[in-house]
């Protein structure tokens, strides 16, 4: 059977996320959950796992940066496919809890639930941990009358003995986050969706020390009408002002034109890795 690797412990949401996706694969997976995104990551490269299913961007809180640098980093991965996950984050506690005095989570919830928290529970400490399901772990093993809450999956939460103190309480109901599956380039068995490619992903470090580099570059995309949607950045971490740039490119009729600007890329950067072509998903839980 294969295996793929997501964010644990169980009732994440990458987990929701693997569960979904897995159900449109020919062969489902068996998952096994890691205490980080790294350690999922890590998980393929090592060949514990065939795929993993990772986060790479949140509608509202923007990059994920621990994936975006592993994948610069990384000579032996490849994009499989996208999945964009609608978000739902629920305020999880134990029952008979009255008063909430701290509230666990990811980094990532917290952030995209500031507005309500700091409407409904401004004296709160907001304690950050290592996934949603870690929070609501976390809140079942404390004493009732510490007033610990989680912001977690419903899943997460009900899988630790928790009861919904609050729904929906995200700042914003369009929260989506990109997840990226994610596979070693030797993998040609794994299982496919039946589905056109969308996007290529393309890294690349330009000298930074160069005016107009990036302007050189993207003017590359812009003269053979390739269509970017999504462009990041990320510190190379080799000196001060070098910068890896992340292009998500649209797949369009004229291919020959993408690779045309991808090679033109390639020549005015001083390494460029391309991650593969792949369908994008938009999960309907």
């Amino acid at each position: 059977m294969k295996k793929m690797g997501v964010l644990g412990p169980r009732g994440t949401h990458s987990e929701a996320a693997a569960q979904y996706l897995s159900k449109l694969l020919p062969e489902k997976p068996d998952l096994l959950v890691y205490p980080d995104i790294y350690a999922v990551i890590q998980a393929v490269e090592d060949g514990e796992v065939d795929s993993c299913l990772v986060p790479v961007e949140n509608s509202l809180e923007g990059a994920i940066n621990i994936t975006l640098d592993t994948l610069a980093r990384s000579e032996d991965l490849c994009v499989a496919r996208e999945l964009i996950w609608p978000v739902h984050n629920q305020l999880m506690v134990k029952p008979g809890t009255q008063r909430i005095r701290r509230i666990y989570s990811h980094p990532q919830p917290i952030s995209q639930c500031r507005k309500y928290l700091l409407l409904h529970y401004p004296e709160a400490e907001l304690i950050k941990v290592a996934s949603t399901a870690r929070a609501a772990e976390i809140v079942a093993k404390e004493p009732r009358g510490m007033g610990a809450a989680a912001i977690c999956t419903k899943r997460g939460g009900e899988l630790n003995g928790l009861i919904t103190q609050a729904t929906e309480i995200q700042d914003n109901m369009a929260n989506a986050t990109r997840f990226f599956e994610l596979q070693r380039l030797t993998r040609p068995d794994m299982p496919k969706i039946t589905q056109p490619a969308e996007k290529m992903l393309v890294i690349c470090e330009i000298d930074g020390q160069k005016a107009g580099a990036l302007y050189d570059v993207l003017k590359e995309f812009a003269d053979r009408g390739i269509n970017m949607t999504r462009i990041e950045s990320r510190p190379a971490r080799t000196e001060l002002g070098a910068y890896i740039f992340f292009f998500d490119l649209e797949i369009a009729d004229n291919e020959e034109a993408l690779r045309a600007s991808v090679g033109a890329v390639a020549k005015k950067s001083k390494w460029l890795k391309d991650l593969g072509s792949f369908p994008v998903i938009e999960a309907k839980p």
